[in-house]
């Protein structure tokens, strides 16, 4: 199972995209929606202690170095996919600096709150959210399954009860949607998502 944790910094993400041949162009809208997370994140950190900003960049590579996708609004909202879920930014503040395609697609990937208070609130409208996924256009979910490799890459490093629920969640809510996808991108998450269940298997 291949795992993508190489971009550790927006300057090794960046010297590689222009390897890449990412055009000029494309590379400065990226260079602001990194800035603009950078921003919105401020201090925050993944649940293993790393800077919110290196979940990005593996969403990002995973879009890049696996799925081959070059498309630079599917690209920044990879890297803007968390800032209205988990900051204080709106989807208007998103569309304002990148236009109405890249917010679309983080207003897709974007769990709405919880209408109620408690767990069973906040699990209902998680599996509503999961569920209207699958009416999502392809490059959202593109975006969100690339943030799930991400988040799923390294599940042996949460604790157990953790994996088994992220595992069967992701099975049954997260690989699905790849049957929505066609072309290229669509066979390399088959594969990879295939490879991940077979190392995870002990979890189901």
């Amino acid at each position: 199972m291949k795992t993508f944790t190489g971009w550790r910094t927006w300057e090794q993400a960046r010297s590689d995209l222009a390897v890449r041949s990412l055009g000029a162009d494309d590379l400065a809208v990226l260079d602001r929606a990194v800035e603009a997370a950078r921003g919105w994140h401020g201090p925050q950190q993944r649940p293993t202690g790393v800077p919110y900003l290196e979940h990005l960049l593996e969403a990002l590579e995973v879009l890049v170095r696996g799925a081959g996708v070059t498309d630079v609004d599917t690209l920044a909202a990879a890297v803007l996919h968390d800032v209205v879920e988990d900051t204080d930014a709106t989807v208007s503040a998103v569309e304002a600096g990148f236009g109405p395609v890249v917010a679309e697609l983080v207003d897709w990937v974007t769990m709405p709150p919880a209408g109620g208070q408690g767990r069973q609130a906040k699990r209902a409208a998680k599996t509503a959210y999961l569920r209207r996924l699958r009416e999502a256009p392809p490059e959202a979910i593109t975006v969100k399954l690339a943030d799930r490799v991400s988040n799923v890459q390294t599940l042996d490093r949460m604790p157990p009860d953790f994996q088994r629920r992220y595992y069967a969640e992701t099975v049954t809510y997260i690989m699905p949607l790849i049957e929505t996808l066609e072309g290229p991108a669509g066979q390399w998450f088959a594969e990879w998502y295939g490879a991940w269940r077979r190392h995870f298997a002990h979890l189901g």
